[in-house]
């Protein structure tokens, strides 16, 4: 555990046990406790000015002393003049003095009380911080005039316009989308698609939508290239395999019929088979392919209304469904999707990146060119921003707040004292050149009005 200088280790407390929540805390707060060679640099810079300071005190006390030891030695009345300086001089110096060093220690050590502010303080400046950035710079009228001020659509627009730039995301967005994808597991992306496809597919009775399809395939005589494709399929496999058709005809044959008989019966068979696929070939009008219509129609009509039809039809897409054949191949889908969409994102010159960028490019001029585009995309945005500051203004608050009290007081107030502590001295040197004026002015006013 990281320990500060004291030895005590870094964000004990309420506020600094650390939690999912703190990671950020603990990070700003281990910064808060490191000093880079930019902050040693300033501190010597710190210290510098207080010397400067602390001698300019030294100083006009000096001079104070001199010009009082004058003034009893009877020198004339200039030393009462710049003695009235210097004592206020010395006087703006230590009230500076005071005020700077009360903000970050104790002077001299001494309990006063509303001294040591930033060690002592440091958690209700964090929440009082947190609450001004909420209250000024997370208000729903801010971060509209401000959205509205910038002009994001406009902007967005005129630089998605830039083929580089679009080139740019549409690289940026295929990475990303390689990542992803490089990420998931297929097992698990598997399971969820598997799962989903057969939770949908029990969940809608499909029988009434094949109905109706089916009904479409038949009116508009879709089914006819399937018949003729079969028909002619049909009559080729006949052509060529007459000998199965004789041999099957043979096998059913009864035992006590003679051979000649049953070669005669499958040549028979073979031919009227032939005959009659050929006709169905050849014949739109085939009384075959005018029943096989009424049949396909029927079907469709009970597909939609009979009861036992539908039911029946449910049955079997659940077996189907259950099937571990159809159960591998929904889970082969995700694979293969993610394979082609791996290799279009890999691929500059692949439809899905030109797609993408194309769009963008699109989508640039038509935010540039449309005001009614434009004012949409900023509204918004403007809504987007203003849900998510509303939203969660106490938890960006709270990270100003838990952050705050996670530091250690003793490195926080020596890395504030390194950043602003070299302006602060500048404090102490204008306390003391203002109020040696100011005494200079009031013993002048004072000796005037007394003459």
């Amino acid at each position: 555990m990281e320990r500060t200088q004291t030895g005590a280790p870094v964000g004990t407390g309420e506020a600094g046990r650390l939690g999912g929540g703190d990671r950020a805390a603990t990070a700003a707060g281990r910064a808060m406790t490191t000093f880079s060679p930019a902050d040693e640099e300033k501190r010597r810079g710190v210290r510098r000015m207080k010397i400067t300071a602390t001698g300019l005190l030294i100083f006009v006390t000096v001079v104070y002393a001199l010009t009082e030891w004058a003034s009893h030695a009877g020198a004339g009345p200039w030393a009462g003049y710049v003695s009235a300086a210097a004592e206020a001089g010395m006087v703006g110096a230590l009230a500076d003095w005071f005020a700077v060093t009360a903000l970050f220690r104790r002077p001299l050590g001494l309990p006063i009380p509303h001294t040591a502010i930033i060690p002592t303080k440091k958690d209700q400046l964090g929440v009082s911080l947190g609450e001004f950035v909420g209250e000024n710079f997370l208000s729903e009228d801010v971060v509209r005039e401000r959205l509205r001020a910038v002009g994001m659509a406009a902007r967005l627009g005129a630089w998605l316009a830039v083929p580089d730039n679009a080139d740019r995301v549409t690289e940026e967005s295929a990475t990303a989308l390689r990542a992803a994808l490089t990420v998931l597991r297929d097992s698990e992306v598997q399971a969820v698609v598997g799962e989903a496809v057969t939770r949908r597919a029990d969940a809608v009775e499909i029988a009434p939508g094949m109905g109706r399809l089916l009904e479409r395939v038949v009116a508009d005589g879709g089914h006819r290239r399937a018949v003729d494709l079969v028909v002619a399929r049909a009559h080729d496999w006949l052509v060529l395999h007459g000998d199965s058709v004789t041999g099957a005809v043979q096998g059913g044959a009864p035992a006590w019929t003679p051979r000649f008989v049953d070669r005669k019966m499958g040549d028979r068979v073979h031919k009227e088979l032939l005959r009659f696929v050929t006709e169905m070939r050849d014949m739109p009008e085939h009384p075959a392919r005018e029943a096989l219509d009424r049949f396909l129609t029927d079907f469709a009509s009970e597909l939609r209304s009979d009861p036992d039809t539908r039911a029946r039809v449910e049955r079997l897409k659940s077996e189907v469904l259950g099937r571990d054949e159809v159960q591998d191949l929904i889970a082969s889908v995700w694979t293969a999707v993610r394979s082609t969409v791996v290799s279009a994102a890999e691929d500059e010159r692949s439809e899905l990146r030109l797609r993408v960028r194309a769009s963008l490019l699109a989508l640039g001029g038509r935010l540039v060119a449309d005001d009614r585009i434009r004012g949409k995309v900023d509204t918004w945005l403007e809504n987007a921003a203003v849900y998510v500051v509303t939203t969660y203004r106490g938890e960006i608050t709270s990270l100003i707040t838990d952050t705050v009290a996670g530091w250690d007081a003793e490195h926080t107030t020596r890395k504030i004292e390194a950043n602003i502590g070299r302006d602060l001295q500048f404090i102490r040197i204008n306390g003391t050149v203002v109020g040696s004026l100011a005494g200079l002015v009031i013993y002048s006013a004072a000796r005037a009005l007394g003459a």
